[in-house]
């Protein structure tokens, strides 16, 4: 976890390249069974992205990791919070990456999906910031706007 804080530290400091390549190379040093730390780096690994369709695909993963975390509650126990707090962020990237892409009825299925679990999210800097990004995002689907 220390490594993938600090791609995420290289990101956010806007070294998109260096996070993308430290993120590319945790993503292979770690095992399909490692899923929390998959899902993990692939949601992150999504946002240094160039291309919207590589973006998408990354969401994905981190999605289906999420998913295989939440099939396996035995396993995942010392997650469960974090993951369960995680999905209103992987749907709200879905949804976003949907936009990026034109493509409208995914988009709104993926924001959809947002909302229905957004209540998991606790009323915090963080719970507040995903909440508010999922209305901003309807408000410019509802527009018809394609700035994301």
């Amino acid at each position: 976890m220390v490594r993938i804080g600090q791609a995420i530290m290289l990101h956010r400091g806007g070294d998109r390249e260096e996070a993308r390549n430290r993120f590319a190379q945790l993503w292979t040093e770690t095992g399909e069974q490692e899923l929390f730390h998959r899902c993990t780096i692939a949601h992150y690994m999504a946002d240094t992205q160039d291309d919207p369709r590589s973006e998408l695909e990354w969401d994905r993963r981190a999605l289906a990791a999420a998913d295989a975390l939440a099939g396996d509650e035995v396993r995942w126990g010392e997650h469960s919070l974090a993951v369960r707090c995680l999905y209103p962020s992987l749907y709200l990237n879905l949804a976003a990456d949907h936009a990026k892409l034109g493509e409208d009825a995914p988009a709104r299925r993926e924001l959809a999906r947002a909302r229905e679990v957004a209540g998991e999210l606790a009323d915090d800097p963080y719970g507040q910031g995903i909440r508010a990004a999922i209305d901003r995002l309807g408000l410019q689907l509802d527009a018809g706007g394609r700035e994301f």
